[in-house]
């Protein structure tokens, strides 16, 4: 079964590697789309598909079932995943106290 979430990202943007680490905090599987790796008709491909979600192609772009949040808003990703019925972990931190 493919994932629910999809994030469209740069590799440069710092809203895009939080967004990134609180899904993966979460455990929550999604398909990373990184568009400033990619190029020729793939990316035009792409490109295309982002304007039709965010018209301004403002990153991170994440798509959560039917939802699409544009920018890392917490609360908002938290709603939609709630909403898509997807199931959240927040994993515990691997350190520990001495």
């Amino acid at each position: 079964m493919p994932a629910k979430v999809k994030i469209y990202t740069l590799s440069t943007c710092s809203h895009c590697t939080q967004a990134k680490e609180f899904l993966d905090e979460r455990n929550v599987p999604y398909s990373p789309v990184s568009v400033d790796f990619m190029s020729g008709d793939e990316r035009t491909q792409v490109l295309d598909t982002l304007r039709k979600l965010n018209p301004a192609i403002t990153f991170p772009t994440i798509v959560i079932g039917e939802k699409v949040i544009v920018g890392f808003r917490r609360e908002e990703i938290e709603a939609a995943l709630k909403e898509a019925d997807i199931e959240t972990e927040v994993k515990a931190p691997t350190w520990q106290r001495p």
